[in-house]
C-alpha cells in the first residue's frame, strides 16, 4: 500500500521534511505508526498558520533557504545542518511546542483498549522477592503457586495468550521478546523475537561492522547505520517481512550493546516495540547475562569471544542490578503513550519466584489466595478479551 499524500505547502520546510521522511519509509512502518502519521498528516493539512508562525520566523535566522534546504528533501547533510546550527536548541524548543499543541487532539482520537505487559526475570537471581522491583512505586504483591519444574513457569504463565491476542487484534499486536526460547511453544500469530535465535544474523552484522571499521569507510555511527541499512536478516525468521527485518536490523545496530548483551537486546527491543508497534500484549523475558568484556568505539559491535582472550562467565549479580533498571524502564516507557494510560495491567515476575508485583487498573481482577499460574493466565485472557 503506497503512503498517503498530504498538502504541506503551508508547513515550514524543516517540519515538513521530517514528516515526509517518515512517509518514504512507509513500507517499514508498523500499523500503529501508519495510523499515527495519517492522523498527524490530516491534522497538519488543516492546521492554522499561527501554529507554525514561530518556526517560520526562526528558519531564515538559521540560514534555511530554498537552496540550502529544497522542499521535500531530508538528507544526512541536512541533519548535520540542524545539529551544527547555533540556533538548534531554539529550533528544538519550537518543535516541542508545536507538538505540545498538536498532541492533545491526536491523543483524543485514540480509542483505549485493555493492554497487558508482562516482564519476566530469569531463575537463579541472587535475591528474593523482597529485593525485586524496588525501583517501581505502587502496585501490590501477589503470592503465586509455582511449579516444581522452573522451566514450566513461563509456558504456564503465557499459555496461548500471545497468539490469541494477535488473532483478535491483528498483526504486530502481540509480542514475545526473550533472550532464549523458553517462553512456551512456537507462536503462529504473534511476533516473537529471540536473542539466541538471531545468533547467525548477529554474527554477520559483527563481521560487516568490523570490515567497515578496519577499512575506515565511515566517520561515525550515523554513517555506519546508512552503510548497513541494506544488511537485512536473510538467515532469520523475519527475512520475508520488511517491517520486522528493518526493526531487527535497527535494534541490533542501535549502538547501545544490543549485539553484545542478551538482556540489553530484550530491553531495547521491548521499548522500541512499545514506542513503534504499540502492542496490546507484550511479554519480555530476561535472562542471565555474561560479564561484559572491555571494548571501545566501534568495537561495541565486535564478537567479544573472538576479540579478547578473557574467559566468558555468567554475571548473576550484574544481571539483577541491570534488570532492576530495565523493569522500571519498560514500565515508564509504556506510560509515555496514550495507548497505555489507565488501561494497562503490568505484571512483574521472575521464574520460580513465589511472588509477583502487579500494577493495574481497578477492573483488572485476580482470584484471592495463593494464585496458580493457570488461574493468572485465565485472568489475563479475560482482561484482554481473548
Amino acid at each position: 500500500m503506497p503512503p498517503p499524500h498530504f498538502d504541506f505547502e503551508h508547513v515550514p520546510v524543516t517540519f515538513a521534511a521530517y514528516f515526509n521522511e517518515q512517509l518514504r519509509g512507509w513500507e517499514t512502518l508498523f500499523p500503529a505508526e501508519r495510523e499515527y502519521f495519517e492522523r498527524l498528516g490530516a491534522y497538519l493539512e488543516k492546521a492554522p498558520a499561527e501554529l507554525f508562525a514561530p518556526l517560520a520566523a526562526l528558519e531564515p535566522r538559521m540560514g534555511v533557504t530554498p537552496k540550502s534546504w529544497p522542499r521535500g528533501r531530508f538528507t544526512l547533510e541536512q541533519v548535520d545542518f540542524l545539529n551544527r546550527n547555533a540556533l538548534y536548541p531554539e529550533w528544538r524548543r519550537v518543535i516541542t511546542s508545536i507538538f505540545e499543541s498538536i498532541n492533545p487532539a491526536l491523543d483524543a482520537a485514540v480509542k483505549g483498549k485493555p493492554r497487558l505487559l508482562i516482564v519476566l526475570g530469569p531463575a537463579d537471581l541472587p535475591v528474593g522477592p523482597d529485593r525485586m522491583w524496588t525501583r517501581i512505586k505502587g502496585g501490590r504483591r501477589v503470592a503465586l503457586q509455582v511449579p516444581e519444574d522452573v522451566s514450566r513457569f513461563g509456558p504456564m504463565l503465557l499459555d496461548g495468550l500471545a497468539d490469541r491476542c494477535a488473532a483478535a487484534r491483528g498483526p504486530h499486536s502481540a509480542w514475545v521478546v526473550e533472550t532464549g526460547e523458553t517462553l512456551g511453544a512456537p507462536l503462529t500469530q504473534a511476533t516473537r523475537l529471540s536473542y539466541d535465535r538471531l545468533k547467525r544474523y548477529r554474527g554477520r552484522l559483527m563481521e560487516e561492522v568490523q570490515k567497515i571499521a578496519e577499512k575506515g569507510e565511515v566517520r561515525g555511527p550515523r554513517q555506519l547505520g546508512e552503510k548497513l541499512r541494506t544488511l537485512s536478516p536473510k538467515d532469520a525468521e523475519w527475512a520475508g517481512d520488511p517491517v520486522m527485518a528493518e526493526f531487527v536490523r535497527a535494534t541490533l545496530l542501535a549502538g547501545n550493546g544490543t549485539l553484545l548483551v542478551n538482556n540489553t537486546f530484550v530491553e531495547w527491543a521491548s521499548v522500541q516495540a512499545i514506542r513503534r508497534a504499540k502492542p496490546s500484549f507484550l511479554a519480555a523475558g530476561f535472562g542471565i547475562r555474561n560479564k561484559v568484556k572491555p571494548f571501545s568505539s566501534l568495537l561495541i559491535f565486535a564478537d567479544q569471544d573472538a576479540a579478547t582472550p578473557i574467559p566468558t562467565t555468567a554475571d548473576m549479580l550484574g544481571s539483577y542490578v541491570d534488570l532492576e533498571v530495565f523493569y522500571q524502564y519498560v514500565w515508564q516507557e509504556a506510560g509515555k503513550y496514550v495507548e497505555y494510560r489507565n488501561n494497562t495491567a503490568y505484571l512483574f515476575l521472575a521464574e520460580g519466584m513465589d511472588e509477583m508485583l502487579c500494577l493495574a487498573p481497578p477492573d483488572f481482577t485476580l482470584p484471592g489466595g495463593l494464585l496458580p499460574l493457570p488461574a493468572l493466565n485465565r485472568a489475563c485472557a479475560e482482561w484482554l478479551g481473548v
